[in-house]
């Protein structure tokens, strides 16, 4: 498994987000405060609190693809 922070400014960038990650085979969650959703749901990363960065949980160690695609998205902590 791999565990990055993102964050999703606007809903263009969350919608590109959804798009990336449903090319993906694997699963991806996004982890913010006890909730948990699918990544790959438009609707389920409306329902997070979008304010401030979120974990991103990649269920896969074979994701550098995927990774260097959502890099824009990435923040350090």
């Amino acid at each position: 498994m791999t565990k990055l922070k993102i964050k999703l400014s606007d809903i263009n960038a969350i919608r590109e987000f959804v798009t990336l990650t449903n090319l993906c085979p694997y699963d991806i969650d996004l982890v913010s405060g006890r909730y948990v959703v699918d990544a790959k749901s438009l609707m389920g990363i409306f329902s997070l609190d979008l304010a401030k960065p979120i974990n991103l949980e990649i269920f896969s160690d074979d994701c550098a693809d995927f990774i260097a695609k959502i890099k824009p998205y990435i923040v350090e902590e």
